[in-house]
């Protein structure tokens, strides 16, 4: 069952816009957009993210995350106003909060459906996983504005899909839809709404079923070497590799593989 996380930051008492769960026979923990009706994400909310990411990085406890949001929508992005509002040194970090999934060292989740625009489109392309459901629109609309994406929106996109297809949807502030966006590869999966919770508890517990310290490593090492020459990421997995080979898991899951049984992996 799922309880209400209690952070110790004093920052975290009362969250803004969004609430945190943790179901520890899970070991899960769900962070859910929840500001009714399109889960507007505020200035405030954003520097909150990144500690309940934080905190929650740090929970022995948790070993997946998902990012979601309550009711249709996942977010019709951030708060317009508060751009206006912000000072220019709350500005310049917001790409560092929003980039706190992709920094967290565990999985985490997006569960995508209906509106996920701007800075909850950013927020998703953070995420390891995005799962999307048929009423899934992605769209980084802020050439309506007068502006471009400020959170790695674009950035994170033309890795994904390219230069050519990010011109677009980021110059087009054009919307693609869940079953276009897993055709493009920046879903992971797509499923009709009524399915998507279920796929979603699926792939939180075949996540469970790894070794923990192998996961933390294979996220770090794809993405530090996302921007590296062929030579220098082979180099890089190589010594990752001969790290884990010395692991107490890597000893468990070929002795389990020889036994025909199951691995009880311990992160050490």
């Amino acid at each position: 069952m799922s309880e209400p996380y209690r952070f110790d930051h004093p920052e975290l008492r009362s969250l803004d816009g969004f609430a945190v769960t943790i179901d520890p026979a899970h070991e899960r923990a769900d962070i859910v957009l929840d500001r009714p009706p399109y889960n507007v994400v505020s200035m405030a909310a954003r520097d909150q993210l990144r500690l309940a990411f934080e905190a929650l990085d740090a929970d022995p406890r948790v070993r997946v995350i998902v990012l979601s949001g309550a009711g249709e929508h996942f977010s019709s992005g951030g708060d317009i106003k508060g751009f206006l509002e912000a000072s220019p040194e709350h500005v310049s970090k917001l790409a560092w909060n929003v980039a706190a999934p992709a920094r967290c060292e565990k999985p985490v989740i997006a569960m995508n459906r209906g509106y996920c625009f701007g800075v909850g489109f950013e927020l998703s392309l953070a995420c390891d996983f995005r799962l999307a459901s048929e009423t899934t629109l992605y769209a980084l609309p802020e050439q309506k504005l007068g502006q471009i994406p400020g959170s790695g929106g674009s950035a994170r996109l033309q890795k994904i899909v390219g230069v050519t297809r990010t011109k677009d949807i980021v110059m087009r502030s054009k919307r693609i839809s869940g079953s276009q966006a897993l055709d493009w590869g920046i879903a992971t999966e797509c499923h009709p709404d009524d399915a998507l919770e279920a796929a979603v508890a699926a792939l939180v517990d075949e996540l469970r079923t790894f070794s923990p310290l192998a996961q933390r490593t294979a996220k770090k090492l794809l993405n530090d070497s996302d921007d590296a020459l062929l030579t220098t990421a082979i180099e890089l997995e190589g010594l990752n590799y001969s790290r884990l080979r010395m692991s107490e898991d890597f000893r468990e899951g070929v002795e389990a593989f020889h036994a025909k049984r199951r691995p009880v992996f311990k992160g050490a």
